[in-house]
């Protein structure tokens, strides 16, 4: 397996907007294109304005074709430019791939 950590730096204010569209319009459209999201976290103590999640993959060529299916996707498009009518909601994105190591409880 493969697991993808993805760090969003949220637009201030714009947390409470970013998590509404993960959980109502992302998540969603990601279902539907077989991409499986391992958890979102936010700290409890620490930058407030951090959105932190891992995506798990098979290998990266099922990451690069799923996420382009999902990046091309027409609803993603339309409903992503409905949620920023005020602004971007992030204003920067790291990622970052980890593979399991072999006394990992994830494997």
């Amino acid at each position: 397996m493969l697991y993808e950590y993805r760090r969003y730096e949220v637009t201030p204010g714009k947390l409470a907007a970013l998590n509404n569209r993960f959980q109502n319009v992302t998540t969603i459209i990601w279902q539907r294109h077989g991409i499986k999201p391992v958890g979102f976290w936010t700290a409890e103590i620490g930058e407030s304005n951090v959105l932190h999640y891992m995506l798990e993959w098979e290998d990266m060529a099922e990451r690069d074709r799923k996420w382009s299916a999902f990046a091309a996707d027409p609803e993603w498009h339309t409903k992503r430019a409905a949620s920023e009518t005020d602004g971007p909601l992030v204003a920067r994105v790291k990622n970052e791939f980890w593979r399991p190591t072999a006394y990992s409880a994830i494997k």
